[in-house]
């Protein structure tokens, strides 16, 4: 079976793959509040530098990320602003019954 795929859901796929590893969605849920540098993030994930790192290239790569050099720190941020926005209508649809094709939700 061949998948079809376009430029945009490509993009998405790519997004949504970054953002399906456990430490990575808290990387980005963290980050939410605003900017923070690696150590911070290393504390908050609990993983080595050179792991969390690995984290935050997948997230760069994917275009969620943005960074800047200041001094010895990088400090990473959200490109945009409307995670959580997205992140509670995730919430609404894990809240749904499992098997329900029926119902509709109103978020967003």
């Amino acid at each position: 079976m061949t998948v079809l795929s376009t430029p945009a859901s490509a993009k998405r796929v790519a997004v949504l793959k970054a953002l399906a590893h456990p430490s990575r969605l808290l990387i980005t849920e963290a980050l939410m509040s605003g900017e923070l540098c690696v150590c911070d993030l290393r504390d908050l994930v609990g993983d080595d530098v050179s792991t969390v790192s690995k984290h935050l290239s997948i997230l760069r790569s994917a275009g969620v990320l943005t960074c800047e050099k200041r001094g010895l720190n990088v400090y990473y941020s959200l490109v945009c602003d409307c995670f959580g926005e997205f992140l509670r209508c995730v919430d609404q649809v894990c809240a749904l019954p499992p098997v329900q094709p029926s119902v509709k939700i109103n978020c967003c």
